[in-house]
């Protein structure tokens, strides 16, 4: 039975897309080019008619109330909506089917289809598992939550799309079926979104819901909130972790780990081993992401010389444990992506004890931050705090560690500068979202990126 995002339902269908984003003008463009009815309202009173828009896209600015599902057979909302919103409250109310743009989009795309969730981590997987694909000769796109909406891939001719999914876009899914699925880890986030813990990680477990025994799902065995949903799962299980599996232990026969400066991975009784001499990516989370990465590209049979190939060259992300300047013996480290208290204990983990003085802040997102005074205190030299969280930050870290207080960025980050000696690391790793000073985690990480580089004559210590 034909789904309602079944591309063969689109024509004449009248469709709600909720936001004016650009997940929500990708939505548009999507739907009235396969012939549907398309009202798009969004409840900014100013928000901009994206570029390329039909003419025949029905837009409403300044309401997104209930009274836009007049007529309306569908409704795809921008995955900054929550469900709680009172137009997709009475969809549901009123028996209108709600539906993700991922849905929609995996319902359009014949191609092989690898998604990636977790609480962090995911842009770089999802990246590094694109790379591979490419050097591999595929025609590969690389999107979703990363940049490009997924549903701008069922334009184009592809080989098989990699895509980086939130939780917020597996709220509203029913068939979305990804080939290879990957769960990186859960760790407390979004939990002014979510009800509790469980809410947020069973969520990021319907990213497996509609695969079947042919399909791919990839977990991270060192973490127990992902491998509490693998009991439930009808895919072909393989995991990835820090230590060997015990043979006979009921581990899966294709699994990943980390052994004498390489990652391992066994597939059935045959191993490859993969150097990690020459990577750029620190830290024990990029091994856990190369290690997702790789089981992935060899469940599509990317060979192991590229696979070793991207290991060695893969640069890395912006905004993520990304080096922008070393002056007077400091590092100026920029981990802007990392918004939560789970990014926040994996950056630290990389660096020396004694030796960060680090910058966290904006808006907390819910969540036990009290779990990072330990780290705190072994690694931290001094810690300042910004914005609208930072009182929160004051109560959840105060004791721990050696920590003031400021309400601009700007001025949290020349207090920082001002406190570095050489040796040390200034790294901003807010555990926060941005958007109470900036429009998203890439502006401040460029923010900060400008007030490092303006350090004057290289040498911090005369700040």
């Amino acid at each position: 039975m034909a789904g309602p995002c079944d591309p063969a339902t689109l024509p004449g269908r009248h469709v709600l897309v909720v936001g004016l984003g650009r997940t929500g003008a990708a939505l548009a463009r999507h739907l009235s080019a396969r012939g549907a009815r398309v009202r798009a309202c969004d409840r900014r009173p100013e928000a901009p008619l994206p570029e390329g828009t039909d003419p025949a896209v029905e837009v409403v600015r300044g309401a997104d109330g209930p009274e836009q599902l007049e007529g309306i057979d569908l409704v795809i909302p921008s995955p900054g909506v929550p469900a709680s919103a009172p137009l997709l409250v009475a969809a549901v109310e009123r028996g209108i089917p709600v539906r993700s743009e991922i849905e929609l989009a995996a319902a359009a795309i014949a191609a092989p289809l690898v998604a990636i969730t977790g609480t962090n981590g995911k842009s770089t997987t999802t990246s590094l598992i694109g790379e591979m694909l490419e050097r591999a000769g595929r025609r590969t796109f690389t999107g979703g939550n990363l940049g490009t909406p997924l549903v701008d891939a069922a334009a184009g001719a592809y080989d098989v799309v990699v895509a980086e999914v939130s939780s917020f876009q597996l709220e509203w899914v029913e068939h979305f079926r990804p080939r290879v699925g990957l769960l990186l880890n859960v760790t407390d986030d979004h939990l002014d979104r979510y009800r509790d813990f469980a809410h947020y990680r069973d969520t990021k477990a319907r990213l497996f819901a509609g695969q079947d025994a042919g399909d791919v799902a990839i977990l991270n065995r060192d973490d127990a909130a992902v491998m509490a949903v693998a009991p439930g799962l009808r895919a072909d299980v393989r995991t990835f972790g820090s230590a060997r599996p015990r043979d006979g232990s009921g581990a899966p026969s294709r699994v990943a780990y980390v052994a004498d400066d390489a990652i391992v991975l066994r597939e059935h009784s045959a191993e490859l081993r993969f150097s990690l001499a020459r990577t750029t990516l620190r830290g024990q989370h990029n091994r856990e992401n190369l290690m997702a990465a790789l089981l992935a590209a060899r469940a599509l049979d990317v060979p192991p010389p590229v696979l070793q190939a991207t290991v060695d060259t893969f640069p890395g992300l912006r905004h993520r444990l990304e080096t922008v300047r070393e002056t007077g013996g400091v590092a100026f480290v920029d981990d802007s992506k990392g918004t939560n208290v789970g990014a926040l204990l994996k950056s630290l983990e990389g660096y020396g004890d004694g030796r960060v003085v680090l910058i966290a802040g904006g808006l907390a997102k819910g969540g036990d931050y009290t779990v990072a005074r330990p780290l705190l205190a072994r690694k931290a030299r001094h810690v300042v705090v910004y914005g609208a969280a930072r009182a929160f930050l004051e109560e959840s870290w105060g004791g721990a560690v050696d920590l003031e207080s400021h309400e601009r960025f700007a001025d949290a980050v020349g207090a920082a500068i001002v406190r570095a000696r050489p040796g040390d690391v200034v790294l901003l790793s807010p555990a926060c979202a941005s958007m109470d000073q900036f429009k998203d985690y890439a502006a401040r990480g460029d923010a900060f990126a400008a007030l490092v580089r303006g350090i004057p004559n290289d040498d911090v210590t005369r700040c």
